[in-house]
Order: C-alpha cells, then sequence, then structure tokens
C-alpha cells in the first residue's frame, strides 16, 4: 500500500509512456526501480509512493512537513560563514561559500526558528545536506547553540533534524569546537527539564552524530538512513573484520538500542506531536 494513501499514482511503464515526454517528468528509483513521476515524488515529500525509499528533503521542505501551516518564524537568518583559516585549495573557501548560497539559497547548512508543531510552541532546526554536505562549520554550531538556548529560556520543546557529512574540514578545529558548544548547551535545556526531539536522515555522520544528533532524549530515524561516525569502508579498514549485513542502518541501530524509532517521514510530524504533548511544559 502506498505510504501517501489519497495520492493516485501510476507507475510509468512501457504500455503507458508517450515519447514526447518531458525530460525531468519521470524518473527511476533508487530502491524498487520502478519508474515514478516526479510530481507524484514532490507530492510526497520525495517518498517514493511505491516503495517508500526516502530520498533527501530541502530544509525548507522538512518545515514545510513539520511545521504548522504559517507559524515558522526563522531566526538567525543572515548569519554566513567567513574564512578564519585562509583556507588554501583549487578555489578559496569564500568563494566557494558565496557560490554554494547562490546554487541553494541557503546562507549556510541549517534553518532554524521557532513554529508551532501540532499546535505546541516550539523550538526546530533543521539541516541541509545540499550546502557543503551540510557539514558543521561555525555558523551551524552557533544556530544550533542560539536555538537550544531559545528554547530553555522560552520553554519549548527543540526538534532537530539532522543530515550531515561531518565537520567542515575548512575550518579545522573552530568546527570540532562546535560539537562541545552544542552538547553544553543541551545539557542546560535537559537541567530545565525540557524536550529534544533528535531527527536523524541520511546520512547523519561524523562530528554530528558524536555529539548533539545522539543526545535526544527521543531519537527518531527515518527509513534506511546512514547513521555513524566514520564510514564503514574506514571502520572495515581500521578493524579488519567483516561488518555485520546492514551496519549503520537505521534499522540496524534500532535492533541494537541506539535510537528509539525509525519512522517513515509521513508519519513524522505525528510522532513528534504525541512525544512533546506528553511532556510536562509548565
Amino acid at each position: 500500500m502506498p505510504l501517501f494513501a489519497g495520492k493516485s499514482i501510476t507507475p510509468l511503464t512501457k504500455a503507458n509512456a508517450k515519447s514526447d515526454i518531458p525530460v525531468g517528468l519521470w524518473l527511476k528509483c533508487k530502491d524498487c526501480d520502478q519508474i515514478i513521476y516526479q510530481t507524484a515524488l514532490d507530492n510526497a515529500f520525495q517518498v517514493c509512493p511505491l516503495c517508500g525509499y526516502h530520498y533527501p528533503l530541502s530544509a525548507q521542505k522538512r518545515i514545510e512537513l513539520l511545521a504548522d501551516n504559517g507559524t515558522f518564524q526563522e531566526m538567525d537568518r543572515d548569519m554566513s560563514s567567513c574564512d578564519p583559516l585562509s583556507f588554501a585549495g583549487d578555489n578559496s573557501y569564500s568563494d566557494k561559500i558565496v557560490e554554494t548560497q547562490g546554487k541553494t539559497g541557503l546562507k549556510d547548512a541549517v534553518i532554524s526558528g521557532k513554529c508551532h508543531i501540532g499546535g505546541i510552541p516550539s523550538a526546530i532546526c533543521v539541516m541541509d545536506f545540499r550546502f557543503f554536505g551540510a557539514s558543521m562549520g561555525s555558523v551551524v554550531g552557533e544556530k544550533i547553540t542560539r536555538l537550544i538556548e531559545y528554547a530553555t529560556r522560552a520553554r519549548r520543546p527543540l526538534v532537530i533534524v539532522s543530515a550531515s557529512g561531518g565537520a567542515r574540514m575548512q575550518e579545522g578545529i573552530l568546527s570540532l569546537m562546535q560539537m562541545a558548544k552544542t552538547s553544553a548547551a543541551l545539557m542546560k535545556l535537559d537541567e530545565a527539564k525540557l524536550p529534544f526531539i533528535s531527527v536523524l536522515s541520511n546520512p547523519t555522520t561524523g562530528g554530528v552524530t558524536a555529539s548533539f544528533a545522539s543526545l535526544g532524549d527521543i531519537i527518531f530515524a527515518e527509513p534506511k538512513a546512514l547513521i555513524g561516525f566514520a564510514g564503514p569502508r574506514v571502520i572495515k579498514q581500521t578493524t579488519k573484520a567483516e561488518l555485520p549485513k546492514g551496519f549503520q542502518t537505521a534499522e540496524f541501530l534500532l535492533e541494537h538500542g541506539f535510537i528509539d524509532q525509525v519512522v517513515s517521514r509521513n508519519k513524522l510530524k505525528n510522532a513528534i506531536v504525541q512525544v512533546i504533548s506528553a511532556w510536562k511544559l509548565d
């Protein structure tokens, strides 16, 4: 049964395909190999309506999915990374930032703000993998920390949706410092007895996994999401051992107690509302 019931989905086959279909109108699913219409994928928030495969989702669309309609107010919108280490390479880090900002319409790899989720005043932060693989630089760490501090002051539940390749190498030790900074802010949120729901999407790796993403009171993950610190190839080369089947998938980590629940994207908002509505926020 399709994940998004109520949407009429017809797989594209040789029998009903037309030679004059415009490019980009349909695509082949990476998981089930079926041909699906791009509009059907867009309407289902980038989830294959035939097999449930979860494609990447932009931060803006993720907020549209989770926040109540018209309630999201972005915070720290204009924060942008600089080049503190004068990082050298084929192109300067500063030039790459400007180029990526132009391509994505984002200032950096995270959007944060306040909203209502299921009618409950909340704070939400969403990472966007299109921006430098959502690597955690100074701006990402600062925006997340500021939102955590806001949630603590305003006594709002906190939701962070992670998707990251890890630390941003162009910022060196300054990037690694964000792990400690975000974790320390979450300790204050915990002392205030406020809920933090961490949502892990594909992929969530490196320093993000090793810091705030793993500190949720409740940790949800999307189906088949890659979650870990180092990649499977690096681990295999280091340990000289064969890794278990499905290693570092959301399902494997659920079985071994690292996360609390694997939740399909269309059910994620309801799962979050269940948690925050049961929490005593007074």
